[in-house]
């Protein structure tokens, strides 16, 4: 996948494509955050911005035949159409994604571009539709097939949902049966997230104490709008890290795939925090320092573990393949030791089919990760390296399974000029297998800081 973006924040022009890694690096205020808000609102909403359309036609016809074909070929062939106004109407929606004035994205464009020549629509599909009393309906594609099936199960034609509401279940089959697969289910850890976690407890009481006040006052109020509106002062990603410090409670009693079958990636997350989190039976959450008898609330824990909470959580509890996990700046509050290993772990994460995106401006992180690339070949001397220095073969990571991005300003032709003009943009930084990543920022930062040491050091001579 694709993104293409103009005037969106800081950012006067820029794209981007998703790998199974991909970076943003870059110095403060250069949009990397822009970038990632975006994409992730777009992940997130989709399925509201995607329009199919289905013909009162075709639901008539349902309604008296009981059955109708649909050919998916059709959506697969217009998909480009399609996504083009989806774009559009989530362009509409980014003053909500970023909790922002509309002034500031009134010449914004935000397009993506999907890769559809490997889609044959090989996901098969099965969904009932009923009332509590009564089957309606039962929508199904087998894998092998290219026609989605809808057929009436109720006798009484006159089953009492209006057309749009037909309408818009056949149409959200089609959506995830077309367009899911280029569409990864998003999970965002924002820079924010030390704070919410520190102030789960008090989220918490604020609405429970709004849901009371409600329910005692006569006025006719929707509480769900209200509450909604608690939020409207943050960004969609901020809003979606409290959401999920809210409900860690009930989170915690899932489990991913990642800790029904890889115990191991697990133990080391609990090595990184120096112990593990703990939800009780009366929904407290604590942290446990390994080998301490003691229990820790969030705000008595170090910034490291509040960090690393959304993290944790999402990959003992929620985490599918497929995913796309988003975390903007990975290294927050952690020591360098534990930014190499945070690395190592993502690394991981890729390789068991979850996609990760992060931002960062961590230079032992993309370091760390230069050489999980670096000792990825078939050479005896680095299989010596890497058992030496304990790294493992799933952490190994290939120069096409990393996009890197630098953003910064520089030099730009832009859309419609003949002459390069200096604006932000992001840049695709160069990965060789040899090399690794390529980030001339961080190298001049640490070489300025190394020439005035040495000037500090040897001056005199």
């Amino acid at each position: 996948m694709k993104v293409k973006v103009k005037n969106l924040g800081v950012l006067k022009q820029a794209e981007f494509s998703l790998g199974d890694l991909t970076i943003i690096c870059g110095g403060n205020n250069t949009g990397k955050t822009y970038a990632t808000y975006a994409l992730f609102g777009f992940l997130l909403l989709w399925e509201e911005t995607f329009s199919i359309e289905i013909s009162d036609q075709e639901i008539d016809t349902l309604l008296d035949k009981g059955t109708i074909t649909i050919n998916l070929l059709e959506y697969l062939d217009r998909i480009n159409t399609i996504i083009a106004k989806a774009c559009e109407n989530y362009t509409e929606l980014l003053p909500k994604v970023f909790a922002s004035s509309e002034d500031y994205f009134q010449t914004t464009e935000f397009r993506i571009e999907l890769d559809v020549n490997d889609n044959k629509l090989d996901q098969g599909h099965k969904q009932s539709i009923s009332t509590a009393t009564t089957e309606l309906f039962f929508i199904s594609k087998n894998a092998e097939d290219t026609d989605l099936i809808v057929n009436l199960l109720s006798e009484d034609k006159n089953i009492g949902l209006p057309k749009k509401v037909i309408k818009k279940i056949i149409s959200d089959a089609i959506k995830e049966i077309v367009f899911s697969p280029f569409l990864p289910r998003p999970f965002i850890a924002s820079a924010e997230r030390t704070g919410t976690a520190i102030f789960r407890k008090e989220l918490n009481f604020a609405r429970n104490r709004l849901l009371e006040e409600i329910s005692q006052t006569d006025k006719d109020i929707n509480p769900l709008e209200l509450l909604s509106k608690g939020y409207d002062d943050y960004a969609l990603p901020i809003k979606s890290n409290v959401e999920f410090t809210r409900k860690i409670e009930s989170i915690a009693k899932r489990k991913s795939f990642i800790l029904n079958e890889y115990p191991e990636l697990i133990k080391d997350f609990t090595d990184i925090i120096g112990g593990s989190y703990l939800v009780t039976s009366t929904d407290e959450l604590y942290y446990v320092p390994k080998g301490k008898k003691i229990r820790l609330s969030m705000d008595e824990s170090s910034s490291a573990v509040r960090s690393l909470l959304d993290i944790g959580f999402y990959i003992k509890h929620q985490a599918q393949k497929g995913d796309l996990l988003i975390i903007d700046e990975p290294e927050l509050n952690l020591h360098p030791e534990n930014q190499r290993r945070v690395a190592r772990l993502l690394a991981r994460l890729v390789n068991l089919g979850i996609k990760i995106f992060i931002t960062t401006h961590s230079d032992y992180i993309i370091k760390e990760l230069n050489t999980l690339i670096m000792l990825n070949k078939d050479k005896s001397y680095l299989k010596e390296i890497a058992e030496k220095e304990g790294y493992k073969e799933e952490e190994f990571l290939t120069t096409n399974q990393v996009k890197v991005y630098v953003a910064e300003r520089t030099l730009v032709k832009l859309d419609g000029h003949k002459k390069r003009t200096r604006c932000h943009t992001i840049i695709e930084a160069n990965i060789t297998p040899d090399l690794g990543i390529e980030v001339p920022s961080f190298d001049t930062a640490i070489e300025t800081m190394n020439r005035i040491q040495e000037a500090i050091i040897w001056g005199e001579e």
